[in-house]
């Protein structure tokens, strides 16, 4: 099956919006090939600001309609515990928010940017998904993340060099309670990182400590700047370390 084939073959769907290399080709791929599309994003404390922003530049560059959800996510002890099932109650909430909004605008048909290259397999996230009858047509097409951002490039989608990024809880340790501050602290980090030139890096908690991973081209970078780095994240860290080994 081909996006086209699906498209023709489902002419209404909500979309559950990221501003992440996947799901903003997913809204580009609807508009193109005809589909009533309306984007749903999710704003909760896991996600940064500038995730909103690139979601809100995207639609509005495409001209598509969406919706933002306000979820705190920080009342489900579920979800603030932090356990190895962390993600199906986290996803489990912002899917259903999203499915039901989807409804009350009168889509029955929830699509997510899951493709190719990701490995459903029994991932917690991806059961919640599951239950809740959410379609990847990415997946479904065979379109993997290579792919993906060459057709996104050649539609000129300003998200087709976007580096993958995870929310932020997954910078806290599995087991070590999230908290409001934790969160915070995480967003301010890796913001500082990212106005100095840093790209598609990790500001990891352990302890009162904060861990940095960059690729290998930057480690040098990070010695540079190593000042800087140290008067930028003290606030919020203890320490501040170097992961040597370089982020893949």
């Amino acid at each position: 099956m081909t996006l086209q084939e699906f498209f023709d073959e489902n002419r209404s769907a909500a979309l559950a919006f990221s501003g992440g290399v996947d799901s903003a080709f997913l809204l580009y791929a609807g508009i193109h090939y005809g589909c009533d599309i309306h984007a749903y994003y999710v704003k909760s404390e896991f996600q940064p600001q500038f995730e909103l922003e690139d979601a809100k530049r995207l639609a509005k560059e495409l001209g598509a309609r969406m919706t933002i959800i306000e979820l705190s996510v920080l009342p489900y002890e579920d979800v603030t515990s932090n356990g190895p099932r962390r993600c199906y109650y986290c996803k489990h909430q912002i899917f259903s928010r999203i499915v039901a909004a989807a409804q009350a605008d009168g889509y029955t048909l929830l699509l997510d940017g899951t493709n190719a290259s990701d490995d459903a397999g029994d991932r917690p996230g991806m059961q919640a998904l599951r239950e809740l009858s959410v379609r990847s047509p990415l997946r479904e097409c065979g379109l993997t993340k290579a792919e993906i951002r060459r057709l996104s490039r050649e539609a000129g989608l300003f998200t087709w060099d976007k580096p993958a990024y995870a929310c932020l809880a997954t910078r806290i340790p599995t087991g070590t309670p999230i908290t409001a501050e934790d969160l915070i602290a995480t967003e301010n980090a890796e913001g500082l990182l990212f106005d100095m030139g840093f790209t598609d890096f990790r500001v990891r908690k352990a302890g009162d400590t904060a861990k940095l991973q960059v690729p290998e081209g930057q480690l040098a970078k990070v010695i540079e700047m190593r000042n800087e780095i140290l008067a930028g994240l003290k606030p919020y860290y203890k320490n501040v370390t170097l992961d040597l080994e370089a982020r893949a």
